[in-house]
């Protein structure tokens, strides 16, 4: 059955990496490895080796990144590694992964969530097994001892214990003899060969293989993957060997390095221009096929969550404004009620940066079912999501580093406009639009008068408890994801409104002082806009309006171009960087916000 919204609090997500090779210093290798995903959760880490005939494990609270060097740990050719976002049980030492078996014979370490962890807990206390930490990760690690009084074999041991758990989850386990053993259900998992130098690789996603490995397998559900030399993939249910395909690795635009930036969010807010004119240069048949099956399906809903989920909602507006297409958008966690109404003749768009999101891959699996046609727009190459899609679309925005998203947010939106207007038959006009609006862009950022304004805004900003976002037709979607933005980055109180519905509630919430951005293009809204940033200002706010043209009611203006029908792309260039910028100047971890991840791979 489906059933978004329940195990609620573990919506967050951890980072396995594993290493097989030649080398002797495996741990540290792992350890680069962990840290290119540690925005997938930074409370603890700990990686363990095999040394000597056994396992050694170092754990620890807090993040990985700030850890300077490896080289003490003990010479090893494999070793697995883990960080963690806290889920069952606290940050500590003890709770950190991977944990080790009672003989220290084997280490194992989880990304998941054990739903029927206290069930199988109770039955292991029963049969006297000792648990040392609070976690559920524990409670595998004990159900793979106790299959192994009834198996010699670890392999066998551990998929007939990973077949007992219940929810989305991946394990990974190294041995005492130097295995790696791995098995996958939800959470992602991602095996990756260096083919020159006989390496072997497993991670939670591709992006962190990129200068380790030249090809790879995303490892499906139900699949158990064991590195001994060689890589050989399982069924979990079975037992039974599956050939695994390997493909080239392909990480589009962008690179993993901040290439001398002080931020990964600054770097790629900059690489949009080049995002977007990828996006102008995609291939056109893959947008006239989708075209086609939209314009047959009887329903058409957009879906996303988080920021993918705002940007979903702008997809949704360009598909009801341009194309006439009756979409609706839907948030992964709360599509409950549609999942009934799903039927064969019609079409969802799922939009995702990792293409992992759980709660819309439930959306997706139960939608499946009922042979809706699926499509998608992920950023990661060879994820669920657009594996399991019949019309597979790939942003190409190269790696983004950022907790927070913005390059593939411009993509996500830049894709929904150029779909919209190859439904309508003006493809070739909406890529020059995106061409020129990059053009544009490109010379925003490259202004340092704009961002001496936009600094001295963010600082300004700084001071207030509450920001408030005005805006209206293409630009709604805008500020609700201004709004996100400045809630990830300030830690402050954000609150976007159709301008339109500020004087039945929020007005009351306006007094001297109070701040107020407004975002509007040279569209037939924008009258409707000022008419509410003048309502506003009549109460004293403090008013802040992004647009082609200046005010007499706005206390900052934030020039920018006119560029007509993709002016909500350039609106949220400035947003982007008034978010930075605050973060900046409070002090703020920017590229790792706390309390969020980068993606949500279980519920």
């Amino acid at each position: 059955t489906f059933s978004p919204g329940t195990s609620e609090i573990a919506r967050i997500m951890c980072g396995i990496f594993g290493y097989f090779g030649p080398k002797n210093n495996a741990g540290e290798i792992a350890a680069v490895g962990l840290k290119k995903l540690d925005y997938r959760g930074y409370d603890s880490w700990g990686i363990g080796v095999s040394t000597n005939g056994r396992v050694e494990v170092e754990k620890k609270a807090g993040k990985i990144s700030d850890v300077m060097s490896f080289k003490h740990l003990p010479s090893s050719r494999s070793a697995i590694a883990h960080t963690r976002w806290a889920t069952t049980g606290a940050v500590t030492d003890i709770n950190a992964h991977p944990h080790l078996s009672a003989d220290g014979s084997f280490a194992l370490a989880q990304n998941g969530i054990v739903e029927n962890y206290s069930e199988l807990k109770s039955k292991l206390l029963k049969l006297k097994h000792q648990f040392i930490s609070q976690t559920d990760t524990e409670a595998i690690t004990r159900l793979v001892e106790e299959k192994l009084k009834k198996t010699k074999d670890l392999s066998e041991a551990i998929r007939l214990a990973f077949n007992e758990l219940e929810g989305r989850n991946t394990i990974v386990v190294i041995s005492a003899d130097g295995r790696i053993i791995a098995a996958r259900n939800g959470s992602p998992l991602v095996a990756g060969v260096n083919s020159k130098t006989s390496e072997f690789f497993l991670s939670s996603d591709a992006l962190s293989l990129s200068q380790m490995a030249d090809k790879m397998s995303v490892v499906d559900n139900g699949r158990m993957i064991e590195i001994d030399g060689k890589l050989k993939m399982y069924n979990t249910k079975n037992g039974k060997e599956e050939e695994i395909k390997l493909t080239k690795i392909d990480f589009g635009n962008g690179s993993s390095d901040k290439n001398g930036y002080d931020h990964y969010m600054l770097k790629e807010i900059n690489e949009a221009p080049l995002v977007l004119t990828t996006i102008a240069n995609q291939d056109k048949q893959n947008y006239e096929k989708l075209a086609v099956a939209i314009k047959r399906a009887e329903n058409v809903y957009t879906i996303g969550s988080g920021g993918a989920g705002v940007a979903a909602a702008q997809v949704a507006f360009y598909l009801r404004d341009t194309a006439k297409i009756k979409a609706v958008s839907l948030i992964g966690a709360d599509a409950t009620e549609y999942v009934e109404l799903f039927n064969k003749n019609e079409l969802i768009i799922a939009i995702s940066q990792s293409g992992e999101t759980a709660d819309v891959l439930e959306v997706l699996e139960a939608a499946k079912k009922k042979k809706v046609t699926i499509a998608s727009f992920v950023n990661m190459p060879g994820s669920m999501i657009s594996r399991m899609s019949d019309y597979s679309l790939m942003s190409q925005s190269g790696p983004e580093i950022c907790v927070m998203s913005t390059k593939t947010f411009d993509a996500q939106i830049a894709f929904g406009y150029l779909l919209a207007k190859t439904i309508r038959g003006e493809a070739e006009s909406a890529r020059k639009n995106i061409k020129l609006l990059a053009g544009r862009i490109g010379k925003y950022l490259d202004d340092n008068n704009n961002h001496r304004l936009l600094k001295k805004t963010a600082l300004q900003l700084t001071s207030k408890h509450d920001v408030f976002l005005l805006g209206k037709y293409q630009n709604f979607q805008i500020i609700r994801e201004g709004m996100v933005k400045i809630i990830e980055a300030s830690y402050k109180h954000g609150h976007a409104l159709p301008s339109g519905d500020l004087k039945h509630y929020v007005i009351t919430l306006m007094e001297p002082g109070t701040a107020v951005m407004a975002v509007m293009s040279n569209d037939k809204t924008k009258n409707e806009v000022l008419n509410a940033v003048a309502e506003v200002k009549l109460r004293g706010a403090w008013v802040v309006g992004i647009s082609p043209d200046n005010n007499k009611n706005f206390d900052v203006h934030i020039p920018v171009s006119d560029c007509g029908e993709t002016s909500a792309v350039m609106n949220l260039i400035p947003l982007q960087l008034i978010a930075y910028y605050m973060a900046v100047k409070l002090g703020n971890n920017v590229d790792k916000p706390r309390n969020i991840a980068k993606s949500v791979t279980v519920k």
